[in-house]
């Protein structure tokens, strides 16, 4: 199968692109920028083309002789329904890492385009959000008629440039969560719990990712909150309002862009992501289940490089990870432990 990787000089790309090829896998490298792509594609000995994605004739040319497309160039609100929509007209299956909520949203919608085309739309192959949808999965399983789902995870290393400007950019939205079954806006932070990490207790406040989106299509919950443990105390998100005036925002969002570099080779390979999960049914019965990983980017490159060669086999139309791949999917990444507690 002849896959290419999409924003392969990305912070992300660029670790997929060195891993695989370490592994002896051959993607086609992709980007916009011939000046960034044409010395990293000299260096691993791979093909590259470059081509941007504001035209829609330009992408299907980049993918011409292609299986698959693992795309990784952000903010994915920007990106993501350009490459998906080409790779439906192509015949060409398509992975990304977003964790943006409005993506996943605008991917499901594609599903019956893609389904009849005979393509798999799977975002979210990443830390965003193949961890968390997985634990989903797990605790729907062992509580099936359960109501209300709470995830929440902490990571170590810091962000990527990437990572980092979707956050700023996506706060314009504020917070979402889901109840009876829709997506609805609260503020970030207004829900705060314990979560029961393995390494400990820490205290998490509600936050908009991904799995506000996918855990209700992987499992039917209708009543959906994502958390994360910050290092501030949390009347410091009262100042995400400040982020909804677009000046502000887009000041930020540059700075970042130059100054966060992700975390470096010591952080990846000492820092681990945590994930905590539980589910409730409406007789108060609770499940509860954790997951313990590397950095969230190594288990990102370690994901995607696992599926790719697999989509051929893959359920075609919009899936999620553990739709896809089966809930117990997450525990055969490198290094990742889970762990379902029983019933209470």
């Amino acid at each position: 199968m002849t896959w290419l990787l999409y924003g392969a000089t990305g912070y992300t790309g660029r670790l997929i692109a060195r891993r695989a090829a370490a592994l002896g896998q051959r993607p086609v490298l992709a980007g916009r920028s011939a000046a960034k792509l044409v010395p990293l594609a000299a260096e691993l000995g791979l093909e590259h083309r470059v081509f941007g994605l504001d035209d829609a004739a330009a992408i299907r040319q980049g993918l011409d002789g292609v299986d698959a497309v693992a795309h990784c160039a952000g903010p994915f609100t920007r990106t993501a329904v350009s490459m998906a929509t080409a790779c439906i007209d192509s015949g060409t299956h398509y992975v990304d890492i977003t964790g943006e909520i409005p993506v996943f949203e605008s991917l499901h919608e594609l599903d019956a385009r893609a389904e009849k085309a005979g393509v798999t739309l799977l975002p979210g192959a990443g830390f965003d959000v193949v961890p968390t949808d997985c634990v989903a999965a797990l605790l729907a399983a062992r509580l099936p008629d359960a109501t209300e789902l709470d995830l929440a995870f902490f990571m170590g290393g810091g962000p990527s440039p990437g990572t980092a400007r979707t956050l700023i950019e996506g706060s314009a939205e504020g917070g979402k969560i889901r109840a009876g079954g829709e997506i609805r806006t609260v503020p970030i932070g207004s829900r705060q719990l314990q979560a029961g990490f393995p390494s400990g207790t820490r205290k998490v406040v509600s936050i908009p990712w991904g799995d506000v989106s996918t855990a209700y299509y992987s499992t039917g919950i209708p009543d959906i909150t994502t958390y994360t443990w910050v290092p501030l105390p949390s009347p410091a998100l009262a100042g995400s309002r400040l982020l909804r005036l677009g000046p502000v925002r887009g000041a930020l969002a540059g700075a970042l862009g130059k100054l966060v570099r992700g975390p470096g080779e010591r952080a990846l390979g000492g820092t681990r992501s945590e994930v905590w999960g539980r589910t409730r049914d409406a007789a108060g019965n609770t499940v509860t289940a954790t997951l313990t990983g590397p950095n969230p980017y190594s288990m990102t490159v370690d994901s995607v490089l696992r599926i790719m060669p697999r989509l051929p086999g893959l359920p075609t139309g919009f899936q999620t990870p553990s739709l896809a791949l089966g809930a117990d999917f997450a525990g055969e990444l490198d290094e990742v432990t889970v762990s379902v507690e029983a019933l209470a």
